[in-house]
């Protein structure tokens, strides 16, 4: 005959993480079962009704409810003296399979690191004519030299996945690889300091605007309507399309607010052209003080934006000298010095080469590129145009705010 039940005692707060794991749908289902286990056996039904309405073994709910019963004292003891989170994790714990032996492992430690090692040198090194590794032929791999006598291909991307190995990605990245370190420091933090106090010089009437162009914006139509997702299915897009074009867009992103100001969307983008954006920027606030920091594209820094900068701070144009023969405008490194000078109204801070991550805009142009082109349909450039500078204008009221800027220079400061 059957023994008597273990009783079963929950607290309120324990009551309310069972419920919710029974009704969570990213809950395993074995966890979802025994949490539900537990709260009919608290009010009172016995294992045989409980078997029956989960459609279980009845001696397994035994069990679950003497384990339950033994953790009761534990339970609460976190339930009062941890964190909410503790305690959810606790009786995840409690309701969850013990550790088993399984079968004596067939590859021992020295064995799986010699393989990760091969996967992690270069094929070509090997004699192979591939620039990564798959699966089997690292599996060739490691029985050729000896390291096992056998091995699958579904075994290597299990020790590659546990190690968090994904020899069939790739991603790019930009050495910087500065001349000279203590400048290149110096500059990045310069670009940093500049972020950390732009609220201050907002509040003093000078704006801090990370400026840049987005390039190659390209005006796709496609040739099907795109059919909306539906419960159990994704958004389908078409997957031919129509050309009509490319835009540029040159954006201000306010460091204080996190808004983008003045943008210009347009054909091209030649050194008047960004100069123009300049002009067209800097009289929104025409009194203000405006700090402008970009990278170091040659347009960023011609003779035409350094004139249009002399102008606005009162500076002659006679006094600049000529291109390439003196004076300011003799050479890029002098009209950068022009233009970073800190005793102007309006400068600008360069970030050092191959730095474009540091610049503020690149991190909204990331934003722009998710939420508006890579998805979108644009029947012209004109109607991308119209697009994009909506969608400016619903970030400016909705999403706008400055970003959390924690990069201090190496390393990061989180």
């Amino acid at each position: 005959m059957p023994g008597k039940a273990a009783k079963v005692l929950i607290t309120e707060r324990q009551q309310e993480i069972l419920t919710t794991m029974t009704r969570c749908r990213g809950c395993a289902q074995g966890l979802a079962q025994r949490a539900h286990m537990i709260l009919l056996g608290f009010e009172g039904w016995d294992n045989q009704a409980i078997a029956e309405f989960l459609e279980c073994e009845r001696h397994g709910i035994g069990i679950w409810r003497r384990r339950w019963k033994g953790a009761f004292d534990h339970l609460v003891r976190i339930e009062c003296l941890e964190e909410p989170a503790a305690l959810r994790h606790a009786i995840e714990d409690v309701l969850s399979d013990l550790p088993r032996l399984g079968s004596p492992g067939k590859f021992t430690a020295e064995q799986i690191t010699q393989l990760i090692a091969v996967a992690c040198e270069p094929p070509e090194q090997c004699g192979r004519p591939v620039t990564h590794w798959t699966s089997a032929e690292l599996a060739d791999e490691v029985m050729k030299r000896g390291i096992v006598p056998s091995i699958s291909a579904r075994q290597v991307r299990r020790f590659l996945s546990s190690a968090a190995l994904k020899p069939h990605q790739s991603r790019y990245w930009l050495n910087a690889d500065p001349k000279d370190r203590e400048l290149f420091d110096k500059q990045v933090r310069n670009v940093c300091d500049c972020y950390e106090q732009a609220p201050q010089r907002f509040e003093q009437g000078i704006h801090t605007a990370s400026v840049d162009e987005k390039t190659g914006m390209q005006a796709l139509e496609r040739k099907a309507p795109t059919k909306p997702m539906r419960p159990g299915e994704v958004e389908k897009r078409e997957f031919e399309y129509t050309r009509h074009g490319t835009q540029v867009l040159i954006a201000n992103f306010e460091v204080a607010t996190g808004e983008v100001i003045a943008p210009t969307v347009q054909d091209t983008r030649t050194e008047q052209d960004f100069a123009d954006h300049i002009q067209r920027t800097i009289a929104t606030d025409p009194e203000a003080g405006w700090i402008f920091v970009a990278d170091n594209l040659t347009t960023h820094c011609s003779v035409t934006l350094v004139l249009l900068i002399a102008g606005l701070c009162g500076i002659p144009a006679d006094t600049l000298g000529k291109k390439e023969k003196s004076g300011v405008l003799q050479s890029v490194k002098t009209r950068k010095a022009f233009l970073v000078d800190p005793s102007h109204r309006i400068r600008f801070v360069f970030v050092p080469k191959h730095t474009s991550w540091l610049n503020q805009v690149e991190i909204w142009f990331g934003i722009l590129v998710r939420r508006v082109i890579r998805r979108g349909n644009f029947r012209s450039k004109a109607d991308l145009r119209e697009k994009v500078l909506n969608f400016i204008n619903y970030f400016n009221q909705t999403l706008a705010k400055p970003f959390k800027w924690t990069y201090r220079g190496r390393p990061l400061n989180v």
